[in-house]
């Protein structure tokens, strides 16, 4: 047996932290947060409670079926999650809940909820599997197309419904940070539900716009846009922009939103040539992502939007500033400039120019 004396460490300086697991264990239990949302969502929580405008704990937990343990603890935890608001022994949603998780409201963003909770979810507890064998996890790409192909309808209308919440709020913060006085026409490829058109043509009288998506999507673009009162100003065009030889032309700016990422490098720099060929002299693109810093360091949500492309996308990946900025020049594009953005969809906008 050794008996040479131990040698302790050198004591931790008055100016220096020692390490805490707080951090880790925030980390480990934050699903406790997202199930809790996520029940209270599918129990219809903050729609029952907005309908009461506020509601003791043994009323509103009458009104959910609930037993009274579970409902005290789903309480407590809505309630320390800033979700709820207590008060005199009464609660009612706070202003976020009553804004975006009450069912029928506008920007209702409880079928993100929903959609992330019954498909994104139980991918990413093969999050391993997608990182040993570089396949997404949320579909089969041996046999589906996409994964799009055999999703639950009511999974696709939660989908698109939560993109049209997020895009909305991502187009008003581009419209902040992007003087759209110079276009004319707007060309929005890949548009979804036309929440960018929507909302940036409300903002700009003079502006007309087209969503470019495929014929099932173009649908729900269209009754989307009837309903906002922008049928003159915002177009549809059913098309294909991997496979469609060109892009429409006659737009003077045009929009890649949340489509980058979906696709490997010489998908977006054909997509990028594309885009230029498609435009005028002096026309613009504009890329609007989760942009990674070009260390590649952070910033978190843009990283781990990428590890969300390896489980829902066959190549699709978050791109650094410097890779945006590469393949533009490459296709031809100049004058790249970057304008930060706070949204939850994205967090720059990258716009460059056609000589």
């Amino acid at each position: 047996m050794s008996t040479t004396p131990l040698v302790p460490g050198p004591a931790p300086s008055a100016t220096t932290p020692v390490p805490t697991p707080i951090p880790l264990m925030e980390l480990t239990t934050g699903f406790w947060r997202f199930k809790a949302l996520a029940a209270a969502v599918d129990l219809g929580l903050f729609t029952t409670l907005s309908g009461l405008r506020d509601a003791s704990g043994p009323e509103l937990t009458a009104a959910l079926d609930l037993d009274a343990r579970p409902a005290r603890m789903l309480l407590a935890s809505c309630t320390s999650l800033g979700l709820l608001v207590r008060e005199n022994d009464r609660y009612r949603n706070s202003d976020t809940a009553e804004h975006f998780l009450v069912e029928g409201r506008p920007h209702w963003f409880g079928g993100f909820v929903r959609y992330s909770d019954r498909h994104a979810y139980p991918a990413w507890h093969q999050l391993q599997a997608a990182l040993r064998t570089n396949r997404p996890t949320t579909w089969d790409p041996d046999t589906q197309a996409s994964a799009f192909v055999t999703a639950d309808p009511a999974i696709l209308e939660d989908f698109w419904g939560a993109m049209f919440t997020l895009s909305s709020f991502t187009a008003d913060a581009l419209a902040d940070a992007h003087d759209f006085t110079p276009h004319q026409r707007l060309l929005d490829v890949g548009g979804g539900t036309g929440a960018f058109p929507i909302g940036l043509c409300r903002r700009h009288s003079h502006l007309k716009a087209t969503v470019l998506d495929l014929p099932r999507i173009t649908a729900m673009a269209r009754e989307k846009i009837a309903t906002s009162g922008l049928s003159h100003a915002v177009a549809t065009h059913d098309g294909d922009f991997l496979t469609d030889p060109a892009l429409p032309t006659g737009h003077d700016v045009i929009l890649l939103s949340m489509i980058l990422h979906d696709w490997d490098e010489a998908t977006g720099r054909a997509l990028l040539a594309k885009c230029h060929a498609a435009l005028p002299p002096g026309g613009a693109v504009i890329i609007c992502e989760l942009v990674l810093d070009d260390d590649e360091t952070g910033p978190a949500p843009a990283a781990l939007m990428g590890l969300n492309m390896l489980i829902e996308t066959r190549s699709g990946h978050n791109y650094t500033h410097g890779e945006y900025t590469d393949w533009l020049t490459g296709a031809g594009f100049t004058d790249t400039t970057t304008v930060p953005l706070v949204a939850a969809g994205a967090n720059a906008a990258i716009i460059a120019r056609k000589p």
